[in-house]
């Protein structure tokens, strides 16, 4: 970057202890494409440094490093909130000559109580934000990392077991193992048909992820099916008992979050669908729940 005087200084944003094998592709503001990112627990302190190169002698009104934690709402311009907002004062104003200069950084807390989000309507992100406070221009940088959080297995998680009809014509039944799940899991399950008076074509398992964003009379939902897996093609019988198995490992899922920061949610349903041979559809829809069992 040039300035009416030259070339200005520029900045730089390394981490500590970054695990290679730990790392998200994400799209992030100001990047035209994703990044990846380190991936960080929320008790982990976030430590590094920030290299700072001046072309020549550069004066300024002092250099801070802050950690924030911010909420995005992506359908409303400029709509921000942080909750988390730590700053160290790591340079008094003072002239920094030409050259390079590292300034550490170490944030020890406060721990990080939310997992990164990047969703469809809202955007939840950390970050350092470096800034060396000039008369004409700051000088600004920041670079993102991910947090995710490991939580403890559930003590409770009861298998689901419903039931899809229409009088005289249709009756299945359906059962899953559990009604919670880790990220890495596999939901089994079993479809019994009780009784079939209608041409079933075929039948599909789907997880959908709903997004909720606001509060009050302003929520906005958004449902993306995240994984679409077919159990059946084909016309099943009175008494015909079909498997079910679909391991999650390979669909973007996250934990269900409930009322982050009073801001947002995500929550995932099964759903269940028929498609008769008029192509009409039958589906019954069941929440589970999402946990992340390890980083």
């Amino acid at each position: 970057m040039w300035s009416l005087f030259g070339a200005s200084a520029r900045a730089h944003i390394n981490f500590d202890n970054v695990d290679p094998r730990r790392k998200v592709l994400v799209k992030v503001p100001n990047k035209a494409e994703p990044v990846s990112l380190p991936i960080f627990a929320g008790t982990a302190p976030i430590t590094g440094n920030v290299r700072v190169v001046c072309p020549s002698p550069t004066h300024h009104q002092g250099c801070k490093v802050e950690l924030i934690g911010q909420i995005e709402f992506l359908y409303e311009s400029g709509s921000r909130f942080e909750f988390i907002s730590v700053m160290h004062e790591v340079e008094a104003p003072s002239e920094l000559p030409a050259g390079e200069r590292i300034f550490n950084f170490a944030f020890n807390g406060p721990e990080k109580p939310y997992e990164s989000y990047n969703g469809i309507n809202c955007r939840l992100r950390y970050f350092v934000r470096f800034t060396m406070v000039k008369t004409w221009s700051n000088l600004v940088e920041e670079a993102d990392f991910f947090v995710h959080n490991v939580q403890p297995a559930p003590e409770i998680n009861t298998s689901i077991k419903l039931e899809v009809g229409i009088e005289d014509c249709l009756h299945i039944e359906f059962e899953y193992n559990k009604s919670k799940y880790h990220l890495k899991d596999v939901i089994l399950g079993k479809v019994f048909f009780v009784l079939v008076r209608i041409k079933i074509k075929h039948m599909e398992l789907t997880i959908v992820k709903r997004e909720y964003t606001g509060h009050g009379a302003n929520v906005y939902n958004e449902n993306e099916t995240v994984s679409k897996y077919e159990i059946m093609d084909g016309a099943p019988v009175k008494g015909e008992s079909i498997p079910v198995r679909l391991f999650l490992s390979g669909f973007p899922l996250t934990p269900t979050y409930r009322n982050i920061n009073q801001k947002f949610s995500v929550r995932y349903f099964l759903n269940l669908v028929l498609v008769d041979e008029e192509d009409r559809r039958y589906f019954k829809q069941q929440e589970i729940t999402m946990w992340r069992r390890r980083l």
